[in-house]
């Protein structure tokens, strides 16, 4: 079992709340637009983080993560891309990506609107954990987390951190 805290769009933004949360968990996933080493530094102070460059990312941090990351967690294959897409209308890549080998679960960010969808056409979960960074038009901070348990996900929470301002 392993205990998962996700987000994205922190858009170089980080709290004591968003660490406690991390702090609570096995691994920390970020699905890019960091924004800042600093928060990239905070959070693998903590635990051990996996993740994207976002298209707001400087080199230096699209050196240390890549754009299209895919992993297994346990026994769960997991594709991370920050401008994925949504079911039905994912990006040219996110397409390739999937076409190529689908996962059982696809992880984008971007659009700092939280979404957990299952795409029945290629039998996926689609998660975005929206945004826990105070930039951009969203307007409650939110990150989720769950559970990996071999190859299924469970406990999967929406955590709201409340107002961006």
């Amino acid at each position: 079992m392993t205990k998962i805290l996700l987000l994205s769009d922190s858009h170089s933004y980080i709290d004591d709340r968003i660490l406690e949360y991390a702090r609570q968990a096995d691994e920390i996933w970020h699905c890019g637009d960091f924004g800042s080493m600093e928060v990239i530094e905070e959070l693998e102070k903590i635990k051990p983080l996996k993740g994207v460059y976002g298209n707001i990312d400087n080199a230096k941090i699209r050196a240390e993560f890549p754009e299209v990351n895919r992993f297994f967690c346990e026994d769960l294959e997991v594709l991370m891309i920050h401008i994925g897409g949504y079911p039905g209308k994912y990006t040219p890549l996110t397409n390739r990506e999937i076409s190529a080998k689908a996962p059982k679960l696809f992880i984008s960010g971007h659009s700092h609107i939280l979404k957990a969808m299952f795409d029945q056409k290629n039998n996926l979960l689609h998660l975005n954990p929206g945004a826990c960074g105070k930039q951009g038009w969203h307007k409650t901070r939110t990150m989720m987390r769950f559970v990996v348990e071999g190859d299924e996900i469970k406990d999967l929470e929406i955590i709201e951190l409340g107002p961006k301002n």
